[in-house]
């Protein structure tokens, strides 16, 4: 069985350094992974790609050569991977049982307004047989704006059901929200398990009447699906990353198909009748 893990969430969250911590952790505990970029703009690795898309397609050639700005660009070699298709598979074939961590772009209209990543997704789990899941990155510093974090929860609401495969949200860089004793504020617990009243407290909600009818509706919304929570992502945290990839493993029912390996001494006949 093969098994893709989506990293997804908005540019500056922390994706790129998720992948690098999440592959650190997994080397530790004897597990075979490997890094997949699908994201044209990125070019520092902290641990070199497997498979890269700058392999098939740059993003400064794309500019250069059509004029396209940066999210243009970006879109346009997402739009040539999803039709040169082969070429993913082909790079794919390789790997058997093996455990795939695909670091997608920051532009969230790949998964909104264009629904490129969730044709990803589609053709990874239906097509090649992978059983795929998706992380959703939110800095933690969203916390400080409240109306900026309700976008956010909005934004991987919209990811989730968009892409139609199980998904854990993570608040990243939770290091950096801590006191000189390594302890959260208990508010912060609000922001983990999302309470729409949060909005209402917003002082610019009572101060401009549309503004308290737009949170309002979004409160609204936010209760009736009901569907985003955040675990706590401190990369820095050896703990802290092995609760995130039990609960991705939890997710994609890793292992549980694998069939029992045989020790190699006893492979190699050391335990044989005397």
């Amino acid at each position: 069985m093969r098994y893709a893990v989506l990293v997804t969430g908005p540019a500056g969250a922390g994706k790129s350094t998720f992948c690098a911590s999440l592959i650190t952790h997994a080397q530790t505990i004897g597990r075979q992974v490997h890094l997949v970029n699908l994201d044209p703009a990125a070019d520092k690795f902290e641990y070199e790609p497997t498979i890269d898309i700058k392999d098939l397609i740059n993003l400064e050639d794309v500019m250069e050569e059509l004029e396209f700005g940066p999210n243009g660009g970006l879109i346009y070699c997402f739009e040539y991977l999803l039709n040169n298709l082969d070429w993913l598979e082909d790079e794919l074939g390789s790997y058997e049982d093996d455990y795939l961590i695909i670091d997608c772009p920051g532009q969230i209209e790949l998964y909104t307004h264009i629904p490129l990543l969730p044709r990803l997704a589609q053709y990874l789990q239906v097509s090649l047989n992978f059983r795929s899941s998706a992380v959703y990155l939110i800095d933690s510093q969203f916390m400080q704006d409240k109306s900026k974090f309700f976008a956010g929860v909005m934004s991987a609401m919209s990811c989730m059901l968009a892409l139609g495969i199980s998904m854990v949200c993570l608040m990243s860089k939770m290091d950096l929200v801590k006191d000189k004793k390594g302890r959260t504020q208990r508010e912060i617990g609000r922001y983990l398990d999302p309470d729409p009243s949060l909005l209402l407290d917003d002082p610019a909600s009572s101060s401009n009447s549309k503004f308290n009818d737009l949170n309002r509706a979004v409160v609204g919304l936010i209760e009736d699906q009901n569907i985003v929570s955040f675990l706590p992502l401190d990369v820095t945290s050896e703990d802290s990353v092995n609760t995130v990839l039990s609960h991705i493993d939890n997710m994609m029912q890793y292992g549980e198909d694998e069939e029992p390996k045989v020790p190699k001494d006893m492979d190699d006949g050391d335990f044989g009748d005397d």
